[in-house]
């Protein structure tokens, strides 16, 4: 909520269409899943549902998509006019098959659509608008559809070629469904840039920056670890953490009190559970790590394994510096590692953003 008016004016803007707020902030209407203007004239929706933005990109990382009535992405800071235009297709028709001779045939170069989805949506193109479809479907199912109208109704020429790619995503068939549990992906906005979390029906198993290089190879070991399929979408753990996380950055807790799924080496998961008992405001050298989990030696082992944390903030790695105090790698990039920990410790008065895209991607090879 840094750099935005209070949410009463907010409200208030968008409530009466108050054009003059335009570009100042942007509503994400959770009922619809769409983010606005304040004056768009589309039918309000009760002050509960809505949630607000500074920008339309920490909207669209929380998962919002764009308004077709009033445009929000129009504004400054806008995504590239191709990537407008795919994210726009897909609105029209999520069905659809946008195949790599679609996207030449569109003047795109797939490679560059799929790096881009790489980095900004933690999967490629094409397994993005799988992934979509067969969400829908995954839904579909548990709502009682039958696997023939399902086929038809998410875009599958046939009702044997939903069945396997079904079975390639989920790891089941269609009728299956309903006992498989798969990995939600959401995007949450935040003080420190967006958040890409993950949450299986027992609880979080991922929060990691959205431009931080290793989210990828984070995103395939979280894959390999858990043995489910990464697919769009929210849950009650999800929606926990998101409520949480406003108060943590708004100063109001302390600690998170919210199922967590680690999945790692037995070395690994001693390191992450020791980083969940160092105090709110503190910090821990690699050493004092090493120390607490009975190895002493291991202090290079530990930095390793601090900085493969699936779970940032939540599971603070944060908190862990350098022997000298010096506050050493993370992976988010060390802009961020100090606003948390001067959050931490009172203070973080306003929100600070990476000096450039380099920054904002550091990636600690040894720590976290």
């Amino acid at each position: 909520m840094n750099n935005l008016p209070p949410v009463s004016e907010m409200r208030r803007a968008f409530l009466q269409g108050d054009a003059t707020y335009d570009g100042v902030f942007f509503t994400g209407v959770r009922t619809t899943g769409i983010f606005c203007r304040p004056s768009c004239k589309a039918r309000k929706p009760r002050p509960e549902n809505v949630e607000f933005f500074a920008s339309p990109r920490d909207a669209a990382f929380s998962g919002y998509r764009p308004c077709k009535r009033c445009r929000p992405l129009d504004a400054d800071g806008r995504p590239p006019r191709w990537v407008q235009g795919l994210l726009e297709r897909l609105d029209a028709d999520p069905t659809s098959r946008i195949r790599a001779a679609d996207l030449r045939a569109a003047g795109i170069d797939p490679a560059r659509a799929r790096r881009y989805f790489l980095k900004h949506y933690g999967m490629t193109f094409q397994a993005y608008c799988r992934a979509r479809r067969l969400a829908d479907a995954f839904q579909l199912i548990k709502g009682g559809a039958t696997v023939s109208d399902t086929a038809v109704d998410t875009g599958f020429e046939s009702e044997s070629g939903f069945r396997a790619a079904f079975a390639r995503s989920f790891g089941t068939i269609p009728s299956g469904a309903v006992a498989t549990d798969t990995v939600a992906l959401d995007w949450i906005a935040s003080p420190v840039g967006p958040l890409v979390a993950g949450a299986t029906s027992e609880g979080l198993c991922l929060l990691e920056f959205s431009d931080r290089r290793m989210l990828e190879a984070q995103l395939k070991t979280l894959r390999r670890r858990l043995a489910m399929p990464l697919v769009p979408g929210r849950n009650r753990w999800l929606d926990t953490l998101r409520g949480q996380l406003e108060e943590y950055f708004g100063g109001r807790r302390q600690s998170f009190d919210l199922p967590l799924v680690i999945r790692g080496t037995p070395f690994q998961e001693r390191v992450w559970r020791t980083l969940l008992t160092i105090p709110y405001g503190e910090a821990w050298s690699y050493q004092d790590v090493a120390r607490k989990i009975g190895q002493p030696t291991a202090t290079r082992a530990t930095g390793t394994a601090n900085g493969m944390n699936r779970i940032a903030i939540v599971i603070p790695c944060h908190r862990v510096v350098n022997a000298d105090g010096r506050m050493g790698g993370y992976g988010g990039g060390l802009w961020r590692k100090q606003y948390l920990l001067d959050l931490e410790r009172g203070q973080a008065a306003t929100p600070l953003r990476a000096p450039d895209a380099s920054a904002a991607s550091t990636s600690g090879a040894a720590s976290s």
